[in-house]
């Protein structure tokens, strides 16, 4: 088999496993749009508003920096530094290498009580669940009770992108794993400096 030949087969292979994960990623998006949830409905809308800007994740390090005495502070220290370069790598360099489209909420019917602002940035990775959970990794370094506290927030915002139709679920669980690999590197240069 020829060089040429061998990345052809290569490209290939990796664009239908590609597309296979895809496939389930809209049969999983579509399961989600196809429930019949009006209790949750406008909770979701308005947890995934409310995570907009990372306002749960600044209000959260004010209160532990004001109530937490050193180690609070030390802790939301290391969650708004986690935050800041999760945001910065996932919205300038990650989203923009994407090509991925938002869902259609319209096609796989998902009801306008759900409805936030669909954003006009790339799908993937969804920069809601990497900011929550680089927030909650970073507090963890310092406070893992904190840190595990705060995860569940965190996956409530994450959730409640694919219920209010502006994501996949495989954005989530990217933008959730870059946010805690993000915040892991963040926590390990911000002790060897601090050190």
């Amino acid at each position: 088999m020829s060089d040429s030949q061998s990345n052809t087969f290569d490209n290939e292979a990796q664009s239908g496993w590609l597309d296979s994960v895809h496939r389930i990623d809209a049969l999983l998006y579509a399961s989600v749009a196809a429930s019949s949830t009006p209790a949750l409905d406008r909770s979701m809308a308005v947890i995934s508003d409310a995570a907009n800007l990372s306002k749960p994740w600044l209000a959260s390090a004010a209160v532990m920096a004001l109530a937490g005495g050193q180690r609070g502070r030390r802790a939301a220290l290391f969650g708004l530094a986690s935050l800041t370069v999760s945001s910065t790598v996932v919205n300038l360099v990650m989203k923009p290498l994407s090509d991925r489209r938002r869902p259609d909420r319209i096609e796989h019917g998902v009801i306008e009580a759900r409805h936030v602002e669909m954003p006009r940035s790339t799908s993937f990775p969804s920069g809601h669940s990497a900011s929550g959970f680089a927030f909650a990794a970073g507090v963890g370094h310092v406070s893992p009770l904190g840190g595990a506290l705060l995860s569940l927030p965190a996956a409530a915002v994450a959730y409640s992108r694919v219920h209010t139709g502006v994501h996949y679920p495989g954005d989530v669980v990217g933008g959730a794993v870059a946010g805690a690999v993000l915040a892991k590197l963040t926590c390990a240069a911000l002790e060897r400096y601090s050190a």
